[in-house]
């Protein structure tokens, strides 16, 4: 939908209708700045937010302006929610998954091994309660959280040798984010937690023996497909990832309730388009790369499944320790299992019978 459209169709019509326009204009301009994890040549991921920067300018009228602000311009990519946190800035765009350190439970808000699809996860995040959800645990660090994107399914990430056993995964150092990491930990892999900007010279100078970024289209920028040609998939780590957009809470609160629903509405609209823009971009980039040597690979069924029995040791561990994270994991799980109950009915059959017949003659 369009945000004109929107406007003349949408929740906040009567606020930003023309008779409502003169609020906007007594106060003088809330000015925000956001930090991203994400560096500015990434054009979709740092893309969305800035999408939605320029959402909250114009349904304002240039009331509520958002600067963004690439790694390195005022923090460091892996310390972005500690800035929202301390008010170094208002706002963050990052992975919640990055901060694991502090508590295991900050994955659900980007994404788990072996969890929901990217419909799956809007579904529990904006109708299933996993906004409110996740907003009860970040209360305790001052911040609350939307999704400002999604990137899809990603792959599982570049190799220098292939990976055909369970086997050839120990000792390798990988770069991986969050409770991927973690698992495959448990099967011998190194994790590094590095930032994308910092990807290709950690490859190249032998850093890092493989690395996992989102897919494709970011991939190919990255210029990882120079350094490794075995490309990995799926990244069971991520069968989505959502991105965050970091609130502190005080300014958040000061915010007049138009301002609040403007950027509420920004942060969603942007979070449908990464995922239309990784759609969109990433079959394309994929013929690329494979037509200049880059070898695809899928982790065998072995690996898949050892992967799997790591991830619920894993959850079993976390439920024991962290009443935080077993409330959110139980709800979270119980609600991808019922979605994959509804998939396998028809979205499944489906998505199979295309993959099937596009090898048909036509």
């Amino acid at each position: 939908m369009q945000r004109r459209q929107f406007i003349q169709h949408g929740g906040i019509a009567g606020i930003l209708a023309a008779g409502s326009a003169p609020a906007f204009a007594q106060n003088a301009p809330v000015k925000w700045r956001l930090a991203s994890s994400y560096p500015k040549t990434l054009d979709t991921l740092i893309g969305a937010v800035e999408r939605a920067s320029r959402t909250v300018a114009e349904l304002t009228n240039n009331r509520f302006q958002i600067q963004v602000f690439g790694p390195g311009e005022i923090v460091p990519a892996l310390q972005v929610l500690d800035a929202v946190q301390n008010g170094t800035v208002e706002a963050g765009h990052s992975a919640s998954y990055f901060y694991i350190g502090k508590d295991p439970a900050f994955g659900f808000g980007t994404a788990v091994p072996f969890g929901m699809n990217t419909r799956q996860q809007n579904a529990w995040l904006y109708l299933g309660g996993g906004i409110e959800l996740l907003n009860e645990f970040y209360k305790k660090y001052g911040v609350l959280s939307f999704p400002v994107g999604n990137t899809g399914a990603q792959m599982g990430g570049w190799f220098r040798k292939e990976i055909k056993t369970v086997a050839d995964l120990k000792g390798l150092k990988m770069r991986i984010g969050g409770l991927g990491g973690m698992v495959l930990s448990k099967l011998g892999v190194i994790p590094q937690q590095i930032g994308g900007g910092d990807l290709y010279a950690a490859l190249e100078k032998g850093v890092i023996d493989s690395a996992e970024w989102v897919a494709p289209y970011d991939d190919e920028r990255l210029g990882l497909q120079k350094i490794a040609k075995y490309y990995y998939y799926p990244g069971w780590w991520e069968g989505s990832a959502t991105l965050n957009l970091w609130v502190n809470q005080k300014p958040w609160n000061a915010l007049p309730k138009e301002f609040q629903q403007v950027l509420t509405f920004a942060a969603a609209e942007a979070n449908q388009w990464m995922t239309a823009k990784y759609d969109f971009g990433n079959p394309q980039a994929l013929k690329r790369l494979v037509a200049t040597g880059t070898q695809l690979r899928a982790f065998s069924r072995p690996i898949m499944e050892a992967s799997y029995k790591a991830a619920n040791e894993m959850y079993d561990e976390f439920n024991a320790k962290s009443p935080d994270f077993r409330k959110i994991h139980d709800n979270y799980m119980k609600f991808r299992d019922e979605q994959i109950l509804w998939s396998r009915v028809c979205e499944e059959g489906f998505d199979n019978f295309m993959a099937y017949a596009s090898q048909l003659k036509k």
